[in-house]
């Protein structure tokens, strides 16, 4: 089964993901993350706790416009490409 998400707001995407039952182990989330290599940083979906404004990974809070990537079973499903000048991907 392919996951086609309804929103393209990161916090309702990962929303989704949870409310459907899907696992979110098979999801990975790439975030915006200074002083990472390229500065980015990429995670588990089940590693962040979800809030209204913000999530939390390790007890720090960090806002859903820092999330660049969401990728559901190796699937790219949500991208915010202009976020990171110079992005070595070529976005």
């Amino acid at each position: 089964m392919e996951f086609r998400p309804r929103s393209r707001h990161p916090r309702h995407i990962l929303n989704e993901i949870k409310w459907r039952g899907l696992s979110l182990d098979r999801c990975q989330v790439e975030i915006l993350h200074r002083g990472a290599p390229h500065d980015r940083m990429k995670v588990t979906a089940s590693e962040i706790d979800l809030g209204r404004s913000t999530f939390l990974l390790g007890g720090v809070e960090i806002p859903y416009h820092r999330i660049t990537l969401i990728a559901f079973e190796g699937k790219t499903i949500f991208r915010r490409s202009d976020l990171v000048k110079g992005d070595p991907r070529g976005d």
